[in-house]
């Protein structure tokens, strides 16, 4: 799988997932547009893939503003002239996993924890997907791949990160049915647990608890999913459209 000559856009390619995909595609031989509200880290990235051969710049944005989404498109079209690939990475999480229990926890949900999770997790990865509709729908090819969650089927105490995920997929398959005479696959991906920044904040009896339900006794590296970016960012993945791809090892089997 390659994707010479292509120019890919990754959110949240501070760290965790998205820097491993933003690594992993120029390695494949993309440009990558590497962007994050996190200066820093985004910028670290940058360095990793010029360091690696590769070619990137940095954008330092939020995705929940529509100003901000646009000012980023406009400067990857100023960079390169167009944009093949969007991968919709960032995301946020504030929900009460140290404290969650079996009922009730709705009710501990404060209004600006799902105001802020839906506006990033979901109004961002549309924000995302409509700034880059139309340069894709003018070249007559795109591949847009979301990042949805296992959480999007339920989960004791993320209403609002579960709501968020769980859109992403019912945006996913109609975009993929509205862009697809224009050539634009749109694909999601539902991770489970995965070793990242976020996850290494949830306490050791909860870990213990997710790791059991995993068949192979670990979380995935954030490569891995990386691997699974590349396949749908790709024209391996050609005849795929409107799916979201549970890569969990099998944990919710």
């Amino acid at each position: 799988m390659d994707l010479n000559d292509r120019v890919a856009w990754i959110t949240g390619s501070g760290g965790g997932i998205g820097r491993a995909t933003a690594l992993r595609f120029a390695a494949a031989g993309a440009r990558v547009a590497a962007s994050d509200v996190n200066h820093a880290g985004v910028a670290e990235t940058v360095e990793l893939i010029r360091a690696a051969g590769g070619t990137a710049e940095a954008f330092v944005g939020d995705v929940a503003s529509a100003e901000s989404v646009d000012s980023i498109v406009d400067g990857v079209l100023g960079a390169w002239g167009r944009l093949d690939v969007l991968v919709n990475n960032a995301g946020i999480t504030r929900d009460g996993l140290a404290v969650r229990i079996k009922d009730g926890s709705v009710t501990r949900l404060a209004e600006d924890a799902w105001d802020a999770v839906l506006d990033i997790n979901l109004k961002g990865t549309f924000l995302c997907c409509q700034a880059v509709a139309v340069p894709m729908i003018r070249q007559g090819y795109g591949r847009i791949v979301n990042t949805a969650s296992v959480s999007a089927f339920g989960n004791v105490g993320q209403a609002n990160y579960s709501a968020s995920k769980a859109g992403v997929i019912g945006l996913t398959r109609t975009l993929a049915l509205e862009w697809a005479r224009h050539g634009i696959a749109v694909n999601c991906v539902a991770p489970g647990g995965v070793r990242t920044q976020m996850t290494a904040a949830i306490p050791e009896r909860l870990m213990t608890a997710l790791l059991e339900r995993i068949p192979i006794g670990r979380l995935a590296e954030p490569e891995e999913i990386a691997s699974v970016h590349l396949f749908l960012a790709s024209d391996a993945s050609s005849y795929v459209n409107g799916q979201c791809l549970v890569v969990d090892a099998g944990a919710r089997l």
